[in-house]
């Protein structure tokens, strides 16, 4: 069968000719005539298969007639990531050229200005993910009611990233009466409950089992012990591969992608990163990089797994396993596209063994182990700082006994620097306990010239210049952290008793005493009737 054969318009037809392309796929072959004649669409298919070019075609057949309206777009297109969704528009972009249609994209990380300004434009296309989208009808600033196809693109990997409540929202606000195409990998039950709720008696294409890897990819297992083995492994199969060209390195989570580039890059490769706490800009500029072979290597987290077209990707290695037998798949699907050859490699350590055991029951085969295997590996790489560190404190002697403080004695204190009682009291025995006098009169306590103040007897005045007069003699304040004269006990014994004829004594406020206290307080008489 040939592209002429599935009733493409002419426009459409000059543009895959001129991309080079003469014999559809199979998911082509049997989506895109229901697609011209506007039957829902349920595309099951593994990745690299060409569904892009399945919905694409089709949608721009229809598309010649007619012409958007402000904030109004005609045809829908939702992505779950926003590599995807620019990689949706560089196929408009190819097979449109003879097409004047608006295509605007709708993705997070890029300023809301340009985007509202294409809207506003009026959009034949319109390609989103799905919280970009919804934030723009939220808004005011986009209208559903113009959408006349809907495509629902990835729809597991939707249900992955938690987007399912969105995307079933979305189905609510756009017509009953659109055209909608939905494709996905694999079907679990949550993805068919989606399709029976919102297709209407769709054309259902399935060309190969869900979960099934391409015939083209050759898979090996290699035996690791921990993270350290894995980098040197990884380095070592890299170096040591043939036909090496370029290759995507998956890891499990973001930040085990900034340590292995760190690593890669610190050895003399030329690496790359993409991961989701990268903004746009950067995500944009390192998969561009890679695809222009500027580097030769990216380190990926699942962002980057599903549906990306890299057309010749030499080798993917798995620095972590995939805790999703799914995603394994989706990994593996980079390389030994349209037909060409490539290589999969999976660092494996016994504790995901059990991971692998659930990969190889969902594609229906066992995967060939390479190298030793975990009973001839050598034992886990050990650094020597930790050795360093015990050699170094052994030369330094003992050490501190926890919780003390070097004394003055230890350190080279100013010479101007007058000794404090905190001073006094690091220097003294840590096992030392406090005299009686000091428990009394906490040592924490510095006593200043008001406490001082405080403390003395009631007959004592304050004379000009800061000095106290008791009995007739002139005393300096004391000194801040010199002692503060006699203990408690004794400055308690001085200070004058009292005595009946003084009147009732003020308990509990010490000298300072509120001014309103002091106040004779008038008592109101009573009034009659009042008890």
């Amino acid at each position: 069968m040939t592209f002429e054969e599935l009733g493409l318009s002419q426009k459409v037809l000059a543009a895959v000719q001129t991309s080079g392309y003469t014999t559809p796929t199979p998911i082509q072959a049997q989506a895109i005539p229901p697609a011209l004649q506007g039957r829902d669409i349920l595309g099951i298919a593994q990745t690299g298969t060409g569904k892009t070019a399945a919905f694409t075609l089709p949608m721009l057949s229809r598309l010649e007639s007619g012409r958007a309206r402000a904030r109004m777009p005609r045809t829908l297109i939702l992505e779950p990531t926003r590599e995807l969704a620019a990689q949706v528009e560089a196929s408009f972009a190819k097979y449109g050229k003879n097409h004047r249609l608006n295509v605007a994209l709708l993705i997070g990380g890029v300023a809301f200005g340009e985007q509202e300004t294409k809207i506003m434009r009026g959009a034949d296309v319109l390609i989103a993910t799905p919280g970009r989208l919804l934030d723009f009808f939220d808004r005011g600033k986009l209208l559903l009611t113009g959408i006349e196809i809907l495509v629902i693109d990835e729809a597991d990997r939707m249900l992955d990233m938690g987007f399912i409540p969105d995307i079933e929202r979305v189905c609510k606000l756009v017509p009953f009466t659109r055209q909608t195409l939905f494709f996905s990998a694999t079907m679990p039950p949550e993805i068919t409950r989606l399709t029976e709720a919102f297709l209407h008696n769709p054309i259902r294409c399935e060309v190969s089992r869900a979960a099934t890897t391409a015939t083209t990819i050759r898979q090996v297992l290699v035996a690791s012990r921990g993270h350290a083995d894995k980098r040197e492994t990884l380095r070592t199969l890299i170096r040591d591969a043939e036909n090496f060209k370029n290759a995507i390195i998956f890891c499990n989570r973001k930040r085990d992608v900034a340590t292995l580039h760190r690593s890669l890059v610190k050895h003399g490769f030329s690496a790359g990163a993409l991961h989701g706490d990268m903004d746009q800009l950067a995500r944009m500029a390192s998969l561009d990089a890679f695809k222009t072979g500027e580097v030769s290597l990216i380190v990926c987290s699942d962002v980057a797994a599903r549906g990306l077209d890299i057309p010749d990707v030499s080798h993917v290695l798995n620095f972590d396993v995939p805790t999703h037998s799914e995603d394994y798949v989706h990994r593996i699907g980079r390389t030994g596209r349209a037909g060409r050859s490539g290589v999969a490699i999976t660092l494996v350590t016994e504790d995901d063994m059990k991971y692998i055991d659930q990969i190889q029951s969902l594609i229906g085969k066992a995967i060939d182990w390479e190298g030793p295997g975990f009973d001839a590996l050598p034992p886990p790489m050990e650094t020597s700082r930790p050795q360093e560190r015990r050699g170094e404190r052994a030369e330094r002697g003992p050490r501190r006994e926890r919780g003390r403080r070097p004394g003055a004695a230890e350190r080279e204190a100013p010479v101007s620097r007058r000794p404090t009682a905190a001073a006094a009291e690091r220097e003294a025995p840590v096992n030392r306990r406090p005299a009686a006098a000091e428990r009394e009169a906490p040592a924490s306590r510095r006593p200043t010239a008001a406490a001082a103040e405080r403390e003395a007897p009631v007959s004592m005045g304050r004379s000009r210049g800061g000095r106290v007069k008791a009995d007739g003699e002139g005393v300096r304040p004391p000194a801040y952290g010199a002692p503060a004269g006699p203990p408690a006990a004794e400055r308690r014994e001085r200070r004058p008793r009292h005595h009946e004829d003084d009147g009732p004594p003020v308990i509990g406020l010490g000298d300072h005493v509120p001014s309103f206290l002091l106040r004779p307080v008038a008592l109101r008489p009573a009034k009659v009737g009042e008890e």
